[in-house]
């Protein structure tokens, strides 16, 4: 009975570490620095511009993130069902062993 407790909270973790999501993080956007000369005798002067790359629409990412998380949570409980078959398949067995 103490290894069917421990495969039912080893699956419920599993499920839970799985679903759960990641900390909301602002995107960091790479910002390149070119350098520009206005003439000879003056100090170079700083100038920036943004990295070439596709621009991210947020409402996409989020929808995007939505649905990978609504995955996870079908896959994680799955596994636990599986899990949970598994356990009881192997419980009756072990039963019926014990009978014979």
């Amino acid at each position: 009975m103490a290894k069917l407790r421990g495969l039912v909270l080893v699956g419920l973790l599993g499920a839970v570490l799985f679903t759960a999501s990641p900390a909301q993080a602002e995107p960091v956007r790479p910002v390149a620095v070119t350098v520009t000369v206005a003439h000879a005798g003056a100090a170079p002067v700083l100038a920036q511009t943004q990295a070439p790359g596709p621009v991210l629409d947020p409402a996409q990412t989020d929808k995007a993130n939505t649905e990978k998380t609504k995955n996870k949570l079908v896959a994680g409980l799955v596994a636990v069902v599986l899990l949970g078959i598994v356990i009881w398949g192997r419980r009756i067995r072990s039963k019926k062993a014990k009978k014979a």
